[in-house]
């Protein structure tokens, strides 16, 4: 897998809501119980509760959007001991849910920084040049879409689960769906891990094609053993959305300037 750097994509005017979008979701990052703490991952069983309740009230259950199944117990936040040992302890939930709205929180949640910060590295890079391309309060409008059409695309693959699904990876899947439809010739800079990491700089569809067909892959259950704790479904579902909501724009996008000579400092980041 590439990771990208940045693009060769010049915009007209600041980015305002990509940048609004980034500054929420890492503030919800850091507001997020215990996530924050813990830069590998490791945590204490006390953190683990915390972090669990917190993602089931605003985290998005596939069973509660399809079938409107509110749990009775949910985990408190406390930690106990019972039978089978410590544990996290369950109770009545001390708030009311609404399983839609659920959605649109569970876009700002994220579990650790790894989620987080590969998340935001994908929306600086593109979502500038398609809230440049739609406008400020379309691209807004785009973005919850993408990311509410992910939410329930997801919850209809999974109807019976009751694992929050939380993130905004579906949302920028819509993205870059998008920024491909809109930009296939677009360079990209991306290191490539092969011993060490090798830069190079690839039009867009190669980057982001290669991105949508691992998710596909993924999501179909094959390459990889965490595929139930990865929302790829939500990645596809989201990609596709943003992709066809793209379709009429295609024709009026103007075309990539010509890059000018690389001695100059042309290139902008993000």
């Amino acid at each position: 897998m590439v990771i990208p750097v940045h693009d060769v994509n010049p915009i007209r005017r600041t980015p305002w809501v990509t940048y609004a979008l980034l500054a929420a979701n890492v503030v919800v990052f850091l507001l997020t119980p215990s996530a924050p703490e813990s830069v590998t991952g490791a945590a204490s069983l006390a953190q683990t509760c915390h972090l669990e309740a917190f993602m089931e009230h605003w985290g998005a259950v596939p069973r509660e959007l399809i079938h409107g199944q509110l749990p009775r117990l949910v985990p408190s936040g406390q930690t106990g001991v019972g039978v089978s040992g410590p544990g996290c302890v369950l109770a009545p939930p001390d708030y009311h849910k609404y399983p839609p709205l659920s959605v649109l929180t569970a876009m700002f949640v994220h579990g650790s920084w790894t989620h987080l910060l590969g998340n935001m590295l994908f929306l600086w890079i593109f979502g500038n040049n398609v809230e440049d391309r739609l406008g400020r309060i379309r691209y807004l409008l785009f973005y919850l879409f993408c990311g509410y059409a992910a939410g329930y695309g997801y919850a209809l693959v999974e109807s019976s689960s009751a694992q929050p699904l939380i993130g905004a990876s579906g949302a920028i899947a819509g993205v870059l769906g998008a920024y491909l439809l809109l930009w296939p010739k677009a360079r990209v800079w991306v290191l490539v891990p092969f011993l060490f990491f090798i830069p190079l700089r690839l039009p867009a569809w190669i980057v982001l094609g290669l991105w949508f067909v691992l998710q596909a892959f993924y999501a179909a259950g094959y390459g990889v053993s965490d595929a139930g704790t990865v929302a790829y479904p939500a990645h596809v579902v989201g990609f596709a959305v943003g992709l066809l909501l793209a379709l009429p724009l295609r024709s009026s996008t103007p075309p990539l300037a010509n890059p000018p000579p690389p001695n100059r400092n042309y290139a902008r980041w993000g």
